[in-house]
């Protein structure tokens, strides 16, 4: 033995000692505000907003149970929020467990307590398993509860999970009901501002899971800029197939019937209701909800509903003797449909606990057996829309079938694979024909863009910054350039004289970036690259910039994007009332637009602006010869740059820096 090492540790015992004393006991819900994350996920806007939808839930049950048919949301200018229903209210008597508590304060102030724990209050309910709304009170620095109840209204109130006021009988009240307002704790969350739009389609869709209930949506001026109503109501008698027409034209769909019911299985105790078109695209969307908890990973009712639609064309396709069908796979089945998809169950078991993906096996069987039945007399019914419909799933299916067979014999090898920049997000499709690859300034505005992106035919590639100049550049330093010969390999069609046309790998090149004086430069950066190494590609058409917009215009739900001040006062003299007041915000960067206004702006081929840039154009603006131009704008001396900003300075007006 060392007895060197066994002194110095018998020295150190008292620093390094770890006994019973060192065990920590978090009591109450002190192991959510030290651990968040473990509950609702984490900290950020997501979680913040996991908190309303998990109040909402509670309100829900009661609707589903039957015990509540209307429902308030209200979002004040202080970001606290109020959820009241008309239930049958929270128990306020003592509780048997905890003589001295109410069962009101034991919900609120414990861990794992409530009514969902057996079926006795609730056959089928969102909350079970779920954080609940303890949780909700233990991150919330203000939280007010109050219950219509034995012809009483109590009330109770709570600041960071613990009581700071008793339970309180109010007033005499006819009627039940529970009213739950809370503002998130800034202590715990990275921002406690919500954002009334997302609120707002929360609360849209949860009326569309229950027939019954009647829910109402307020909200505070303050919120306005969220472009959301200030006031509205949601019920929807037909359920999910009124989503599904407010969504799809279904005139101009595959299916202009939609195929949509609703089932129970009494067996299972289960509800099921489902709603699903076609469209004439390829893009695809899929809802799924379990107890109206949106399940966004998908789960066993998701693959049991896709079993159902998959099984069921197979086997029309077969009694049509359309040899074809035994190509298609599920993926092509859900090809340019909308669906959405609802089911009530007993006992849901959730992957996480933000419940947003279903896991009960049994679940996949009992939707696939339901639904399939109905699916199959659908078809048999529509036989042309379900010949229609089959020749359009077997189109993506062989679509599918030639984009791999593309796929392996321009990628054959795993070390050409690698030769693509590690940053370049590629479109699936794998011709040049109708492609786009964006450069776009930072990882962040790049992020945001393969969000916004088509992934068919859009790929997105984040540049470090400003690019090299060319002009300025030494031979040496221009080839060890990483970032360029990054675009370089993207691009796949070399450069100056190995420049091959053929091998472009997109028909467009835009160049994305801020619009300040920082993104004017750096695209400018680029274009002198592409003009000295790629000056075929510009000649043959293929470089452009796109044009993000300068100013967001809304007011109650319109909502303009402009890209000058000439547009903006234009479209304000236009759009809205002398006196009225509208809210006008102003892009910094494409780093402050989220992914569907980047795509609604700047990249949705059908809604954007692009700028081609020419070299026949550019020569007609210059008088000597167009290198000679570019060099002394791009290049290593700075005199000839002073002297076209003194000779050009007249003409500008308002300058942006």
């Amino acid at each position: 033995m060392d007895t060197n090492l066994f002194e110095k540790n018998t020295k150190n015992k008292d620093k390094n000692s770890y006994s019973a004393k060192d065990i920590e006991v978090l009591e109450g819900l002190d192991p959510v505000r030290m651990r968040p994350g473990m509950y609702i996920g984490g900290t950020d806007d997501h979680a913040l907003h996991h908190m309303v939808a998990e109040v909402l839930d509670n309100s829900m049950d009661e609707a589903v149970a039957g015990h509540a048919d209307l429902i308030t949301v209200s979002l004040d200018a202080n970001d606290c929020i109020t959820i009241t229903d008309n239930g049958r209210g929270i128990p306020v008597d003592p509780h048997p467990k905890y003589k001295d508590k109410s069962a009101l304060e034991v919900i609120l102030t414990t861990l794992h307590s409530g009514g969902k724990f057996s079926n006795k209050a609730y056959e089928t309910s969102g909350g079970l398993h779920g954080v609940g709304i303890s949780v909700v009170n233990a991150l919330s620095d203000q939280f007010e509860v109050n219950v219509k109840r034995d012809g009483k209204i109590w009330q109770q109130k709570y600041s960071k999970g613990v009581p700071s006021t008793k339970l309180i009988e109010v007033k005499s009240a006819k009627g039940t009901g529970t009213s739950i307002a809370f503002h998130p704790d800034p202590e715990i969350f990275e921002t406690a501002k919500f954002n009334a739009r997302s609120l707002y389609q929360l609360t849209r869709a949860k009326a569309y899971l229950h027939r019954g209930v009647r829910i109402t949506w307020e909200c505070s001026e303050n919120h306005k800029k969220d472009t959301v109503p200030l006031q509205d109501e949601f019920h929807f008698p037909n359920g999910l197939l009124d989503f599904l027409s407010q969504t799809v034209d279904l005139e101009k769909s595959i299916t202009p019937e939609p195929f949509h019911g609703s089932v129970e299985v009494k067996e299972h105790k289960a509800k099921i209701e489902w709603a699903i078109c076609w469209k004439p695209g390829y893009e695809e969307f899929m809802r799924s909800y379990c107890n109206t908890i949106p399940t966004s990973q998908g789960g066993t009712h998701e693959s049991g509903f896709k079993q159902a639609i998959i099984k069921g064309l197979k086997d029309f396709g077969e009694l049509s003797k359309n040899k074809k069908v035994s190509k298609i796979t599920a993926d092509d089945v859900l090809k340019g449909a909308t669906a959405v998809l609802s089911v009530f169950i007993t006992d849901p078991q959730f992957q996480g606990q933000t419940k947003e993906k279903l896991s009960n096996t049994y679940v996949t069987r009992v939707v696939e057996n339901a639904i399939k039945d109905h699916f199959d007399h659908w078809l048999s019914r529509h036989p042309n829309v379900a010949n229609a419909l089959l020749d359009r799933i077997v189109e993506a299916a062989e679509e599918r079938q030639r984009l791999r067979q593309a796929r392996e014999a321009s990628r054959k090898s795993a070390t050409q694979r690698l030769r693509l920049p590690g940053k370049l997000a590629d479109c699936s499709q794998k011709t040049a024909a109708g492609t786009e690859v964006f450069f776009v300034e930072g990882d962040s505005a790049g992020g945001t863009a393969k969000q916004a992106r088509d992934r068919a035919t859009q790929a997105v590639m984040p540049l470090r910054g400003k690019v090299l100049n060319v002009a300025s550049a030494s031979f040496d330093k221009l080839q060890a350039n990483q970032e360029l010969n990054n675009l370089e390999q993207a691009l796949g069609c070399g450069r100056r004289d190995k420049y091959n046309e053929s091998k472009l790998r997109y028909d467009r090149i835009i160049i994305m970036t801020d619009a300040d004086v920082d993104g004017a430069h750096i695209a400018s950066l680029l274009m002198t690259f592409f003009f000295f190494e790629m000056r075929d590609l510009i000649e043959k058409g293929h470089l452009y910039l796109a044009l993000p917009p300068l100013y967001k215009i809304s007011q109650s739900g319109k909502t303009f994007y402009v890209h000058s001040d000439e547009e903006k006062d234009a479209v304000v003299k236009k759009e809205f009332k002398a006196g009225s007041k509208y809210d006008i915000s102003r892009f910094k960067g494409l780093g402050e637009m989220n992914a569907p206004q980047l795509k609604e702006t700047t990249m949705n081929k059908e809604t954007r602006i692009l700028a081609q840039v020419s070299l026949r154009d550019a020569q007609n603006m210059v008088d000597e010869n167009l290198e000679k131009f570019v060099n002394e704008l791009m290049g290593k001396k700075p005199e000839y740059r002073f002297k076209f900003i003194q000779e050009n300075a007249k003409f500008v007006g308002d300058l942006d820096i």
